[in-house]
């Protein structure tokens, strides 16, 4: 079975912006996501399609595929209290603040006692990113999962 539209995959990766080591699942359980469907950046998704269980490669993404570009007026003043994430916050913290279109990451440019000045781009925006992947596993998705638009269980959402 190969990656297409309505797959359910299972995959380990590392991510990595140049020489910094972002993020990785090893020695966790692997990530999920249900492919067609936006769950991960769109050139990931594109690199994974048509792989299959076992295949192992690296992908070069480049930051309009990735977290789109940086856009430097993207600053905003926000109430601490809507910060989620920490009791303190600093400069150069991440923080998760709810918003019409769902819960998005702003980094906090500086903060004061009642406000906060927070950077709305996405951490990751403006960086090429690169992955090393393992594909695990690969499954036709269930009914719900599509309905739902994600991938539920291990690595994937649990409602």
């Amino acid at each position: 079975m190969s990656i297409s539209k309505n797959k359910v995959v299972q995959f380990h990766y590392t991510l990595r912006s140049g020489d910094e080591l972002i993020e990785t699942s090893a020695g966790k359980d692997p990530a999920a996501y249900l492919h067609g469907y936006s769950n991960v950046i769109p050139g990931l998704e594109k690199a994974m399609e048509g792989k299959v269980v076992g295949d192992e490669f690296d992908v070069n993404v480049k930051a309009a595929d990735a977290y789109g570009e940086r856009f430097e007026d993207r600053q905003q003043q926000v109430p601490i209290k809507h910060l989620q994430g920490a009791k303190r916050w600093k400069a150069g913290m991440v923080a998760m603040v709810q918003t019409d279109k769902g819960a998005r990451q702003v980094t906090v440019v500086k903060a004061g006692l009642k406000h906060a000045t927070v950077d709305l781009n996405h951490p990751l925006s403006g960086k090429d990113l690169s992955f090393s992947i393992q594909i695990v596993d690969i499954r036709d998705a269930t009914e719900e999962e599509v309905s739902h638009g994600h991938a539920h269980g291990v690595g994937g959402h649990h409602h």
